[in-house]
């Protein structure tokens, strides 16, 4: 049994695995501006996917923050989430740069694939960076891996979102039809997300 002292840093352990944002360039901005999703996917495992997307806001990073981190509102942006909440609201940490806080979030999915309907359970430890970043890591649930990270960045008057996620299930499927599928629910999903957050 672990005890107390042992106990590993939830804030240090939480930052090993990175995601950088892509370089925006001036094409590329002004299709985020004009309301596209970009999407890049990137070789994964030979069962899993990985993909990063971006869009514009037209709200202030404050507001986007705001709505992201309410978690059981999930379930709005994402259709194929019916569950969503915190579990825990672990512990909070500053400095003069940053705010951190570490939580525990709970999600169910259910999601028609192929000739399947699989039903997704998933425990997640959430690491928050005020008004800037969530990450994602894989506690337990139906996935080998899992994680994503969600950064924001001031772009005028409004926001740019980039979310990028690498998983792999339990069930095998080849990691192309991952990404396909991917590829295909993604950009539909964020466009629902930009219409709840935005009130449209």
């Amino acid at each position: 049994m672990m005890t107390a002292s042992t106990k590993p840093n939830l804030l240090q352990e939480s930052t090993e695995i990175s995601f950088t944002i892509p370089e925006i360039r001036a094409a590329q901005r002004d299709s985020l501006l004009n309301g596209e999703i970009l999407l890049k996917t990137r070789s994964y495992t030979a069962w899993g996917g990985a993909v990063t997307a971006q869009m514009y806001l037209p709200v202030s990073p404050a507001q986007v923050w705001q709505q992201l981190t309410d978690y059981p509102r999930w379930t709005l942006f994402f259709p194929d989430i019916t569950r969503s909440e915190v579990v825990h609201n672990g512990i909070s940490g500053s400095s003069t740069v940053l705010k951190r806080q570490v939580k525990r979030i709970y999600q169910k999915a259910s999601k028609a694939f192929l000739f399947l309907t699989a039903q997704v359970e998933i425990h997640l430890k959430v690491l928050e960076t005020q008004h800037q970043r969530i990450q994602f890591y894989l506690e337990s649930g139906s996935f080998r891996d899992f994680s994503a990270d969600l950064q924001l960045q001031a772009c005028g008057d409004g926001t740019i979102l980039t979310y990028s996620v690498q998983a792999t299930p339990t069930i095998p499927i080849p990691g192309v039809l991952i990404e396909q599928a991917i590829q295909f629910d993604l950009p539909t999903n964020l466009k629902q997300m930009r219409r709840v957050i935005c009130g449209k």
